[in-house]
């Protein structure tokens, strides 16, 4: 079931705020940075005026030179994008913030990176990071360690399905959170989203008896304070726990009870939650029509949100089962489809699933009935026609999609693996060659581009000299540049690199820093656990796009399946 984390706005809420007037934009920097904080936030839904407040307060933290200010600055500018350009300011907040010992960073900026890590399915990076921030909070600020060693928790019994791991980790949350005033506003909220994570985690172990006792305390805790949607949190957590009792009906009340309180708080993975058990509850009293209904719901909620927990992918097989029985195949067909979608998207091993859906769903077979359907709906009007070659569709993209799955890894894993048996590449070799013992070799074979041969020679030895000291890692590099710095002509650089190294320029440069950066990933274990854009910024390259291009171009894998099968 869905946990409740913080949200970086509310963190902000926390701070200590100024009321303020109507300013003028060319004053803003004049503004104390408690006020421009406080208009930052209340234009929330004013993307335009929080891009104002956040650069008037960055600029009067640099003109001021205050690293902690100037970290804050660029959590804003987190606060307003998403992903890997969100990711990329959580990188300057840590840098900022690292040596400060500030009560909330860089803390928080390793707890929002993980998050956003996780967001792209990177849990072993957001894992990482969240480790990082638990290091500076534990000196800084524990009531926030706690806060992250519960959202650590989160990941392992979510994402990657280790629920005693997690146990251990709520245990602990809960022990230190017992200590406290836990009805007060400052802990109650903590305390009942770790009283209800580890009622969720006992119910996902089947310890039904221990799910329900921390399930009632969290109920009365939430009650007491008066947290109406923590406490139908609680019931329909009970009623999850009832269907594993088999206590059907007590189930049917409390997940009834909860769910509209779910909808009303626009909870959608509770409310996704809500409808797959009762489906479970429905298929316990052996109304199998009214259990796909609920199904159905759920999957429509996945539709809308593209979010959901392996706990609740178990809906799937029923709704294929039960059109397989019912002899209807293209809803047969749908719902595999988005199994085996979710599956993939929750990086599970591909490759055995679609052998186990091939043998217990028939898509051979359904494919070779595909005449036999066409003959048996001939009758029928347009519209099943239409159906008919959907049918089709789906059924050839299916096994399209097993068999390219299946090839592209075959070949991503040959690739990797030539990769790693190569000998270390040319440049390795010149960082432990002498720059006195280069030695230039020509081909005289190559053709005669009208260029003296002493000047060719004096330059392929500029360029050994170039590779050897990895200047081509600095980032801009162009061929203008290094003309000026080897004093000849560009089109003599351009002609000779084209000759002799038989590539554009643009293509030696970006081949020398992959070169380098499969070396560097090779044996350096903490690289492995840059971002993309880190290492792109690391090795020369202006974007993390660039980078992946070049990666590809260079080997015919992407750099993150590299970095993922380095381990």
């Amino acid at each position: 079931m869905a946990h409740f984390l913080w949200s970086k706005t509310l963190f902000l809420f926390l701070l200590p705020l100024a009321l303020l007037g109507q300013v003028q934009k060319k004053d803003l920097t004049r503004l104390p940075y408690d006020d421009l904080k406080k208009l930052f936030i209340e234009n929330e839904k004013n993307h335009t005026k929080q891009i104002e407040y956040a650069n008037a307060y960055l600029a009067k933290a640099k003109q001021e030179q205050t690293s902690i200010r100037i970290a804050k600055g660029y959590y804003m500018y987190s606060i307003i994008n998403k992903g890997t350009k969100s990711i990329c300011f959580l990188d300057s907040v840590i840098k900022y913030s690292r040596n400060t010992n500030d009560i909330d960073f860089p803390a928080v900026a390793y707890t929002e990176k993980a998050y956003e890590l996780k967001a792209q399915f990177k849990f072993k990076e957001a894992i990482d990071n969240f480790i990082l921030a638990e290091k500076y909070a534990y000196k800084n600020n524990i009531d926030y360690y706690y806060e992250i060693k519960y959202s650590i928790a989160v990941l392992r019994s979510e994402e990657l399905g280790e629920t005693i791991e997690a146990l251990n980790l709520y245990k602990e949350c809960f022990k230190y959170y017992k200590a406290k005033e836990v009805r007060t506003p400052k802990y109650s909220i903590n305390y009942q989203n770790t009283i209800f994570a580890l009622a969720d985690s006992y119910k996902a172990l089947n310890q039904t008896d221990s799910a329900t006792y921390y399930n009632k305390l969290g109920y009365r805790e939430s009650k007491f304070t008066k947290n109406e949607r923590y406490n139908s949190l609680f019931i329909l957590n009970e009623g999850a726990n009832l269907v594993l009792k088999k206590n059907y009906k007590a189930a049917f009340d409390s997940i009834k009870k909860a769910l509209p309180k779910m909808i009303e708080y626009k909870d959608e993975g509770n409310t996704l939650a809500a409808y797959y058990y009762f489906g479970k509850v429905y298929d316990g009293l052996g109304k199998k029509s009214e259990a796909v209904k609920n199904f159905i719901k759920m999957d429509s909620l996945y539709q809308k949100t593209k979010r959901i927990t392996p706990e609740f992918t178990s809906g799937y097989p029923y709704l294929i089962s039960y059109y397989k029985d019912k002899g209807d195949k293209e809803n047969q067909l749908k719902y595999l489809t988005q199994y085996m979608y979710i599956d993939s998207t929750l990086q599970k091993n591909y490759k055995e699933l679609t052998k186990k859906l091939q043998k217990e769903y028939d898509i051979p077979q359904i494919f070779l009935e595909k005449e036999t359907l066409i003959q048996s709906l001939e009758d029928q009007n347009t519209k099943s026609y239409w159906g008919i070659g959907g049918l089709f569709l789906i059924t050839v993209s299916i096994t399209g999609f097993g068999i390219y799955q299946h090839s592209l890894k075959k070949n991503y894993r040959s690739r990797f693996e030539k990769i790693m048996n190569q000998t270390e590449i040319s440049n390795e070799h010149l960082t432990n060659t002498p720059n006195e013992e280069i030695e230039i070799q020509t081909n005289n074979n190559k053709e005669d581009i009208g260029i003296a041969e002493e000047l060719i020679n004096q330059i392929l030895e500029k360029l050994k000299r170039f590779e050897s000291k990895k200047e081509y890692l600095q980032a801009n590099v162009t061929i203008q540049m290094l003309s000026t710095t080897f004093e000849t002509n560009s089109k003599y650089v351009s002609k000779i690199v084209n000759t002799h190294k038989g590539k554009t320029f643009i293509q030696y440069i970006n081949d020398l820093r992959i070169e380098h950066v499969i070396v560097q990933l090779k044996k350096n274990t903490k690289l492995r656990k840059y971002t993309i854009y880190a290492l792109a910024k690391e090795f020369g390259f202006n974007s993390a796009e660039s980078f992946s291009a070049a990666f590809y171009k260079n080997t015919g894998i992407k750099p993150t399946y590299f970095i993922k099968e380095l381990g």
